[in-house]
């Protein structure tokens, strides 16, 4: 079942691949490990992206073990045959007189580049990603996420097969009674498929979307549109509070044109492995890896302008780094009695689990 997933949800989708600051010139380069495949993402020559299998076009080497770096080009470690940025073969020794290097290239992957966000889709016909560019692009232009740095990663080894963590992701069933730090300052509530209302949330949220009509920040919800795989919403955060820390304060420098606080919470969903928020300081990436069965790879990116000095990483990434942990500790819980032979399927709730029956429902469609 999990080989499965990996060749008919995982390869034929696009996957967060990484962020556009990684790439910032020619020849910086990031790889994307998924299942038995791995792509190179890199920064041409001419300025553009260009996303290849890392496979050797001679005898299949891989062409490196890094996850990033910078070349000039890639030379496989095999037998030296040398490729270009763009893929195309540039030289090969030793292989008579003439050998055509013309013909000879790394097999191109799809990529996107959504305002500082980077997607490849490894299937031979992509599905067409023009409505998430469409719902994106407007919404995480202000943050300016091209022009911001990583301040620090997160790395993770959860024992739960991937679908356990994206449930979890789903739902905000569990957030009152497990996420005290994350709901400082965020609701509970606003999660797509999730019923539950209240005055004050309905209030807050009213004079949310005001204030950032009145701005010009779009803030339209888009949420897996006809069952598609992606949700860019944005939400408001608790009264006090400008962004997703402790205390409520900014962590660090407002990212991009955000030349004020009230920016809420810019929350954007692509299945089957990523998750954002973007702040008015600051933006974190979720990004899942399937390693097997029973083990999900994890890595958070914490993003702030380029420019913005020294930033208190522990401020920075104290909200998310006990949420994270805290959500991969209930994932190892669920999926060990998932594993059990005393497990039952129990009902999902239609007032706060809708989105879990939702994701279920996009994943039963790639099988058939």
């Amino acid at each position: 079942m999990f080989d499965a997933d990996l060749e008919r949800v995982w390869a034929g989708g696009w996957l967060f691949a990484g962020h556009t600051c990684e790439l910032a010139g020619p020849g910086d380069y990031l790889t994307r490990d998924v299942g038995r495949d791995r792509v190179i993402v890199v920064r041409g020559d001419d300025g553009a992206l260009h996303a290849h299998h890392d496979v050797c076009a001679h005898r299949g080497s891989r062409l490196t073990t890094a996850d990033r770096g910078r070349v000039r080009a890639f030379v496989c470690p095999y037998h030296q045959w040398v490729f270009r940025t763009d893929g195309s073969l540039r030289s090969a020794r030793l292989m008579g007189d003439g050998f055509g290097v013309a013909g000879y290239r790394l097999a191109p992957v799809a990529v996107a580049e959504i305002e500082g966000l980077v997607f490849v889709c490894p299937a031979d016909e992509p599905p067409d990603i023009s409505g998430f560019a469409a719902a994106l692009g407007p919404q995480l232009a202000p943050h300016r996420l091209a022009d911001a740095r990583i301040e620090t990663r997160l790395r993770y080894r959860v024992a739960a097969n991937w679908k356990t963590l994206v449930e979890n992701n789903r739902e905000c069933y569990h957030c009152a009674g497990s996420h005290p730090e994350f709901t400082l300052s965020n609701f509970d509530l606003g999660v797509n498929g999730d019923l539950r209302t209240n005055p004050r949330y309905d209030a807050t949220r009213a004079r949310a979307h005001a204030r950032w009509a009145r701005r010009g920040l779009p803030s339209a919800e888009v949420s897996f549109p006809d069952g598609a795989w992606y949700r860019v919403a944005r939400l408001p955060l608790r009264d006090g509070f400008v962004t997703e820390s402790l205390d409520g304060r900014p962590v660090a420098p407002f990212l991009g044109r955000l030349g004020e606080a009230d920016a809420g919470s810019l929350r954007v969903v692509g299945l089957p492995d990523m998750w954002a928020h973007a702040n008015s300081d600051y933006a974190v990436t979720t990004r899942l890896t399937p390693v097997d069965a029973g083990t999900t790879d994890v890595e958070l990116c914490f993003l702030v302008r380029a420019d913005a000095g020294a930033v208190d990483v522990d401020a920075l990434t104290a909200v998310w780094r006990a949420t994270s942990e805290q959500d991969w500790a209930l994932c190892e819980q669920a999926y060990a009695g998932i594993a059990s032979r005393g497990y039952r399927p129990g009902p999902l709730s239609p007032v706060v689990e809708s989105s879990v029956e939702a994701f279920l429902a996009w994943y039963e469609c790639a099988f058939r």
